[in-house]
């Protein structure tokens, strides 16, 4: 009998961390639906993944700050493919001005609508779907971020916050109904995202071993991921520290300049 190969889109498909995941799980002979702005990285994307062994590959280019029209396409691909698991990988990092004291409205608008918003709304309609049909995986990629009041990337570490906490009550709710809800939070990724922020960056690893951690912590049993384990660590230091002292370091810990 021949295994039924899984459908999987991945959001944020034209990212670093996307494509690493596109390729890790073209790999494996998937059927990928590949979800990005650029069009011209996701069709040399999908030419990769086919020749990389991707059982077929279907684009979907689309500016995830229309929510609306996000939650419709990925309702008409799911109408269409009944997914078996979506990896929502989108991310957005702060772009504050050297000489700003904290995120400007701007910033703060645009990362929480695709950081949280976009996906946040996307995952509620399919888990709906998901559940008639009775089972199927939702994945946050989320960050360590999220843990630490950062105030030099307030707007980030909030709405992964946020992604988090949505994810979690997604995956409490979707639980007796066959449906998986993953929360991966991973560390520093070496992307050009990531060049483009000041300050050390301990623990980096590359898209391409983040990818293999994160779909690897899909195929445990567990919610919730962080990943590399050290940043665990660092979680529980961050709630045990007194305020005084977790807001004077969380201060130091600002980029030189900022």
């Amino acid at each position: 009998m021949t295994a039924v190969i899984p459908h999987v889109a991945v959001v944020g498909a034209s990212g670093e961390l996307g494509q690493a995941l596109a390729k890790a799980l073209a790999k494996q002979g998937a059927r990928l639906n590949l979800w990005g702005r650029d069009g011209g990285r996701l069709s040399n994307l999908a030419a990769q993944c086919l020749e990389l062994g991707a059982a077929a590959v279907e684009l979907t280019q689309i500016d995830l700050s229309e929510t609306e029209c996000a939650v419709a396409a990925l309702h008409t691909v799911d109408r269409k493919l009944a997914l078996d698991m979506v990896i929502f990988a989108q991310g957005l990092g702060d772009t504050r001005q050297a000489d700003a004291l904290f995120d400007d409205p701007k910033t703060v608008e645009r990362l929480v609508q695709i950081n949280f918003l976009a996906p946040a709304a996307m995952a509620a309609g399919l888990a709906d779907s998901m559940a008639r049909r009775g089972k199927g995986m939702i994945v946050f990629v989320g960050s360590a971020a999220a843990f630490h009041a950062l105030p030099f990337a307030a707007s980030y570490a909030s709405s992964k916050a946020g992604l988090g906490r949505f994810a979690e009550a997604l995956h409490v709710a979707m639980e007796p109904h066959g449906v998986s809800v993953r929360l991966v939070s991973p560390g520093f990724i070496d992307t050009s995202a990531a060049h483009r922020t000041a300050g050390p960056k301990p623990l980096m690893r590359s898209a391409d071993k983040a990818a293999e951690s994160i779909l690897a912590a899909t195929r445990r049993s567990r919610f919730h991921s962080i990943i590399p384990w050290p940043f665990r660590l660092v979680r529980l230091l961050d709630r045990v520290l007194p305020a005084a002292l977790r807001g004077y370091l969380l201060r130091r810990s600002n980029p030189p300049g900022l």
